[in-house]
């Protein structure tokens, strides 16, 4: 269910946030404060995105809480956020019936089910004559922007890195200005209390992301006990910074930067070729026999392969919903190489889990790890899993963190011996490509 505002017939443009939660740096926001309209900014806690939701998801209680900052700021301005609870279709009848709205306001949306959901809701628009504004927002590139030659979409990452760095001009690049005097909607807005929505708040937090001090990033983000990561992948992926804040800020660390291409550049994969979503981005992986032993997925999940650094790195996601990127890697390559079960599985725990789940960078890093994926790691590279525990977490101390028993006889012998698995690995995948 959804709230029903009281009957309003002034003339309002809406601004509709989604993973954009923020007022600074807000390319659509920015364009409705300048429409003319008073705006009524909306939030519509979408069924179709919850109901695939544990009831403590700790992405839902990071959303309120900003949405809540965000209300809190606009009471200065006299005015509120709307939430909403439902579907957004129906949503968006009610506030026909209620609203004399002139345009809505919103930033692009580049996932499949984002897409099918705009689409239904500017068929809804148009037939009252409504526009409904889309902009480019958490992306500094997009859709056709960057591109081949011949018009076809990059799917190796340096090419598109390398005119990716053409098209932008970092040292231009500046946080998107709202009007000095923005023209609000002076009203009280309507929130809702998580209960209302069937959640509880969460016992794991989103951590404040830091950009302030990047030195020694290039050096350290491999080595996961000296933690040097900018926790700032949950802020970008729901919007509560913005991209063109970041760049801003981050221009002059090329290494940083590219992280950041990356980002876009599995936005444009799964913008061109939706289907990744469901098949492997290199169709001839579709005859690899996975063994999807669930047994052994659950001990990859719960954190018990025997493997330290495949381990640690479960059992931080599993209590923070964080996990260091190299050992995303290793974990990841484990589940597809080692115990040969089908990256979707990875993928999908991983959504389950992530505090920065972005459906892009989520497949695209798991067809990664397998080697189905575009510009992938070769079916043939395996990670050792010992070996990489030797060479970025030598004195055990990320490892010592997040396993106490690790080095007593309550920890297990692993599950499987490395030298045998990678050669299961390679016929395995041989044996697929034919």
């Amino acid at each position: 269910m959804f709230q029903i505002m009281t009957n309003q017939k002034d003339q309002v443009a809406v601004f509709w946030f989604r993973r954009d939660l923020r007022l600074e740096d807000n390319v659509g926001l920015s364009k409705a404060l300048k429409s003319g309209h008073p705006v009524v900014p909306i939030f519509i806690f979408d069924d179709e995105i919850l109901n695939e939701l544990d009831s403590n998801d700790p992405r839902v209680s990071f959303i309120h809480e900003r949405l809540k900052e965000i209300h809190q700021k606009l009471t200065r301005h006299q005015s509120g956020l709307f939430m909403f609870n439902g579907n957004p279709l129906d949503v968006f009848k009610t506030l026909m019936k209620d609203w004399e709205i002139a345009t809505v306001y919103s930033n692009h949306d580049y996932e499949p089910y984002g897409r099918y959901r705009d689409e239904k809701i500017n068929e809804l628009l148009q037939s009252k004559k409504i526009p409904f504004n889309t902009f480019k927002d958490q992306v500094m590139v997009e859709k056709n922007e960057v591109v081949k030659a011949d018009g076809s979409p990059y799917t190796v990452y340096t090419p598109f890195k390398n005119r990716w760095l053409q098209h932008i001009h970092l040292n231009e690049v500046k946080p998107m200005e709202n009007p000095g005097k923005p023209n609000w909607y002076k009203t009280a807005g309507a929130s809702l209390s998580l209960a209302e929505i069937g959640f509880e708040k969460s016992n794991i937090e989103v951590k404040p992301f830091n950009i302030d001090d990047l030195s020694g990033y290039a050096q350290n983000r491999d080595l996961p006990a000296v933690d040097k990561t900018s926790y700032l992948s949950p802020h970008l992926r729901f919007g509560t910074i913005g991209i063109r804040t970041i760049l801003s800020e981050v221009k002059d660390n090329a290494v940083f930067v590219s992280e950041l291409i990356w980002r876009e550049f599995f936005m444009q994969i799964l913008y061109h070729f939706p289907s990744v979503v469901e098949h492997n981005f290199k169709r001839k992986y579709d005859s690899i026999e996975w063994r999807n032993d669930r047994s052994e997925f659950e001990k990859w999940c719960s954190g018990n392969t025997g493997y330290p650094m495949v381990d640690a790195g479960m059992r931080q996601l599993n209590a923070t919903g964080y996990m260091h990127n190299r050992v995303r890697m290793v974990t990841a390559s484990f589940l597809c190489k080692h115990l040969l079960i089908d990256w979707r599985w990875g993928e999908a725990y991983f959504a389950s889990k992530l505090l920065d789940f972005e459906l892009a960078s989520n497949n695209g890093n798991w067809q990664w790890a397998a080697g189905t994926g575009c510009d992938a790691a070769p079916y043939f590279r395996i990670f050792n899993p010992i070996e990489q525990l030797r060479k970025f977490d030598g004195q055990w101390q990320y490892v010592a963190k997040w396993i106490p028993e690790v080095s007593t006889e309550k920890y297990p012998n692993p599950m499987v011996d490395h030298k045998l698995a990678r050669i299961r690995a390679l016929e395995t995948y041989k044996r697929g490509l034919g």
